[in-house]
């Protein structure tokens, strides 16, 4: 849909299913001077099969156990990486100091971050009739350097076999 609007350039930090480093993701983005990043995922929570819907997290000190979790999994990735100590400068993602100043750099785009966040949701649930699951915080390595209002949708739950099914459809 985004392809095909005008005024909007979509550009990916991949289309297919090759790892790139978080960090390089959000640097394809500022490369590319781009007005706003989001970041996709589907989701799963293998403890609780029955869940689903939508979420979308901006950049963020969490109060919320939970959100806490989910970014310290999703962030835990960059072990994965070559080098990370030496490429995230020390970050570590168990460490809550690091996850702390992670969103101090991005405090410039909250507003525009959060607004962004609710339009998602709301396209969500109005014209895909999908279950909102709201708009958290939550501090996330592939937003922290990307230098413009970010998102990181989660489009469902691939854990929920009935949601899973359907994001694996052509619907």
């Amino acid at each position: 849909l985004l392809e095909n609007a005008k005024g909007i350039d979509v550009v990916y930090t991949r289309k297919t299913d090759d790892f790139v480093e978080l960090k390089e993701r959000s640097n394809i983005a500022n490369r590319s001077k781009g007005d706003i990043f989001v970041s996709i995922h589907a989701n799963a929570a293998p403890n609780a099969p029955d869940a689903y819907g939508t979420e979308t997290f901006l950049m963020g000190i969490s109060k919320n156990k939970s959100n806490l979790d989910v970014a310290k999994k999703e962030n835990a990735v960059i072990t994965l990486e070559d080098d990370y100590q030496t490429s995230y400068s020390g970050y570590d993602p168990s460490k809550p100091e690091s996850l702390i100043g992670l969103t101090l750099i991005q405090e410039q785009f909250l507003n525009q971050s959060i607004e962004l966040a609710s339009k998602v949701q709301t396209r969500f649930t109005n014209d895909a009739d999908r279950k909102n699951r709201g708009v958290k915080q939550a501090p996330f390595v592939v937003l922290y350097t990307a230098f413009m209002p970010s998102v990181l949708v989660e489009l469902g739950f691939l854990s929920n076999s009935d949601e899973g099914a359907y994001l694996n459809s052509e619907e």
